[in-house]
């Protein structure tokens, strides 16, 4: 097993990154990797000083990636070097040297409770599993906030109708418990006795009509449509829902500590990213309402 495989597989096993997070970091590594023999004829990544990841991460600023991309990448071979140094492969971490570009702070987008309340309400779904199914898996993310990775995790063990709550598996495998509204439950006890009449050959709560899981790509698709039915807008992702759930909470009053346990932030700052959309919303309003303004 090579470096990398090592990497992945701490990363996989040890750290319990999520398969979607330990692709990306694998892409990141075998991307460096060959920039590396390309360039430098060096096939191991060990063999590297921070000259050369300068090089690396200049040729893809050079190549018009973003920021942000670059400093996910930072963050990969961070993670890296450390392993590395932990194994005793390495002595000198060549990330020491390694400043990471600056990005400019973005509002989360996320889409106007109206129109959400349009979509959910008024527009008209198919009532067969297929039509049940993407209105409660849209419902969910903006009623739970919940992620992608955690809504595709749900099995029926996750949900408990008596206490009207779900079972979240987070980040880092992190448990967290998420309420429900009364009529959500209602709508996930419609949805699995449709689910269990396919008798399904997986655990997941969500699955296609042939009884297989709901894959990730399908998730994003179905999300992508249904939102545009509602907004115009270049991103509708399941984490704008996300977005749009933290959003309205903080609208409606929500204690930010609340907000950040249901999300399951780490920490309070990751969740104080929405109170600017809340600043932005005062200030049009203020615009819009003031004389002097």
């Amino acid at each position: 097993m090579n470096n990398l495989e090592l990497f992945i597989s701490y990363l996989t096993f040890e750290k319990r990154y999520s398969a979607h997070t330990c692709s990306a970091y694998k892409h990141d590594l075998e991307q460096y990797s060959a920039f590396i023999l390309k360039e430098f004829e060096e096939a191991d990544l060990i063999n590297v000083n921070h000259r050369i990841i300068r090089q690396w991460l200049s040729s893809l600023m050079e190549n018009e990636m973003d920021a942000r991309s670059v400093n996910r990448k930072i963050s990969c071979l961070k993670s890296f070097y450390k392993y590395m140094i932990r194994l005793g492969k390495m002595q000198t971490n060549p990330m020491l040297k390694i400043v990471s570009p600056k990005t400019a702070k973005k509002l989360p987008v996320y889409i106007q409770a109206e129109k959400m309340h349009n979509l959910l309400d008024r527009v008209a779904w198919k009532d067969d599993f297929e039509g049940i199914r993407n209105h409660l898996i849209i419902e969910l993310f903006y009623t739970s906030g919940m992620r992608l990775a955690e809504l595709m995790s749900l099995t029926a063990a996750s949900i408990n109708f008596n206490q009207k709550q779900l079972k979240v598996l987070g980040k880092r495998n992190k448990e967290r418990i998420i309420p429900i509204l009364p009529e959500m439950a209602e709508h996930i006890k419609k949805y699995t006795q449709l689910r269990n009449a396919l008798n399904p050959d997986t655990d997941f709560l969500f699955v296609m009509e042939n009884g297989k899981a709901l894959y990730r790509s399908a998730i994003y698709r179905l999300v992508n449509k249904e939102l545009g039915q509602v907004t115009s807008q270049e991103k509708r992702s399941p984490h704008v829902l996300r977005h749009s759930f933290a959003t309205e909470m903080l609208n409606n009053g929500a204690d930010l500590n609340a907000i950040k346990e249901i999300l399951g932030h780490a920490n309070l700052q990751a969740t104080q990213v929405y109170t600017h959309n809340t600043i932005e919303k005062l200030k049009k309003a203020y615009t819009k309402a003031h004389p002097r303004a």
